[in-house]
């Protein structure tokens, strides 16, 4: 069976900092690998 692309990216897990290890609360298909705190970017 054949899995749309939504329902593919629906389904990824959540991404995880390559540094610290946390969660990062962004678009799960990005190709961001660190959370703010790691990148050293204050959010508003």
């Amino acid at each position: 069976m054949i899995q749309s692309s939504v329902e593919f990216f629906k389904n990824l897990p959540a991404k995880q900092c390559s540094e610290c290890g946390e969660k990062i609360e962004e678009q799960h298909e990005c190709y961001g690998s660190k959370c703010d705190h790691c990148l050293h970017v204050s959010v508003n």
